[in-house]
């Protein structure tokens, strides 16, 4: 493979971010491509101890005001976008990243004003965008059954309100509506298999857009 992409993985929580990624990470490198798999909040080691503590339970939503929450995001962002994704696109690597900056605006954006937002998301990311950004969306309430189902423990924001992820939803929607250039969204309902060959189309047509 000759061009190699930016993409960040976005969507409420259980979506199956992680799940389409490595999937689709493994089907690239079956391709011959260097592919960097990492996440936000993290990918780097101080940033991955910042992840500890914006997730750590033992927090309550009024312990950190929404602007402390971009803050401690950014911080983490930039450390990973200097230490692991900008060194990782100069020598030629793919870059697949489970979360990016609509995160930030989806979830804390709703909180903050848009001009704080920016300021911060321009310090965090140098202006460095992905190429694409899968959104993987449902309703809130599918996923937190099937976030049920599988047993998993919730950090602080999985555990916050459903009125509170249909809003998430809500801002994720827009910010695709606003940017279709970049964000793709896919139900993310579908099996792992049939969202992996979507997302493979999708990658293929991205190639021919910046090439």
């Amino acid at each position: 493979m000759t061009k190699n992409l930016f993409i960040s993985f976005e969507g409420g929580e259980g979506v199956g971010k992680t799940t389409l990624l490595t999937g689709l990470a493994s089907r690239l490198e079956g391709r011959g491509a260097d592919v960097v798999r990492t996440r936000e909040p993290g990918g780097t080691p101080i940033a991955e101890a910042l992840r500890n503590v914006l997730l750590d339970p033992r927090f309550n939503e009024e312990d950190a005001s929404p602007t402390t929450e971009a803050l401690i995001l950014a911080a983490a962002r930039r450390n990973h976008v200097e230490q692991k994704i900008d060194p990782a696109l100069k020598n030629g690597n793919w870059v697949l990243c489970d979360r990016y900056i609509d995160s930030t605006r989806a979830y804390q954006g709703s909180r903050i004003s848009g001009s704080d937002l920016e300021k911060i998301e321009a310090l965090a990311t140098g202006g460095l965008l992905p190429d694409l950004t899968i959104l993987l969306d449902a309703e809130p309430s599918d996923l937190l059954e099937r976030r049920q189902q599988r047993g998993q423990n919730t950090d602080r924001f999985e555990r916050r309100s459903i009125e509170y992820h249909r809003t998430v939803r809500k801002r994720f929607l827009n910010i695709a509506s606003a940017e279709p250039h970049r964000i793709v969204v896919l139900n993310a309902l579908q099996t792992p298999d049939e969202l992996i060959d979507a997302a493979d189309e999708i990658i293929t047509s991205t190639i021919t857009k910046v090439e």
